[in-house]
């Protein structure tokens, strides 16, 4: 039943032959390139801002890290308990992008995606967190759009992110002080010469 829904739903958004040339651009694009997203805000996050909300803002760096690592290690271990094939190798739709032919479920990309939007969605603000939302689901969408993951793979990559972001919390509430102090004396020592020339951040 949900193989049929899942298959059915991959059809409907894959892309065809006949689709525009700046569409299947544009998704490449997102697909390839937009989640680069995530490691430029945490640069950004972790470096620059105001000094009164710079503990705030690495923490929440620390977290989505955390969470980001927790996820991809769960969806290693699905995919080794419940592998399943892509489209393309199971020879259903059309393939725009290049894949290696490793098991889709659930989606790397929309683990990570999904995990810091939720992650800014939990412990930033509302609307970071929902504008994140937004471009994981685009990212989502072009994925399944150039038929390299099955509709199915990206909710189960929020569901995984879901449950990172909450083993997370839970870590956090243990150890999260200690681990942000050992982080942040380690950031002002490899940093010294930049924080002391004021370009980013102590």
């Amino acid at each position: 039943m949900m193989e049929t829904l899942d298959q059915s739903l991959f059809l409907w958004i894959n892309a065809t032959p006949d689709s525009p040339t700046w569409l299947l651009k544009l998704a490449t694009f997102t697909a390839k390139d937009l989640i680069l997203i995530v490691p430029l805000l945490c640069a950004i996050f972790w470096l620059w801002g105001p000094s009164g909300q710079m503990k705030a803002r690495r923490q929440l760096v620390i977290k989505v890290a955390i969470a980001i690592a927790t996820g991809l290690l769960f969806s290693w271990l699905i995919g080794k308990v419940y592998p399943h094939d892509r489209p393309f190798v199971s020879g259903i739709g059309y393939n725009f992008l290049h894949h290696k032919d490793s098991y889709s479920f659930p989606s790397n990309h929309g683990t990570i995606v999904f995990t810091f939007a939720l992650g800014f969605l939990f412990w930033h603000r509302l609307r970071s967190g929902i504008a994140l939302l937004a471009i994981g689901v685009l990212i989502a969408w072009s994925r399944v759009y150039l038929g390299v993951h099955w509709p199915l793979d990206m909710v189960g990559g929020f569901l995984v992110a879901l449950l990172s972001c909450a083993l997370t919390q839970l870590i956090w509430s243990g150890c999260g002080l200690f681990i942000y102090k050992r982080l942040h004396q380690l950031h002002r020592i490899i940093f010294a010469p930049f924080i002391r020339k004021d370009w980013i951040r102590g």
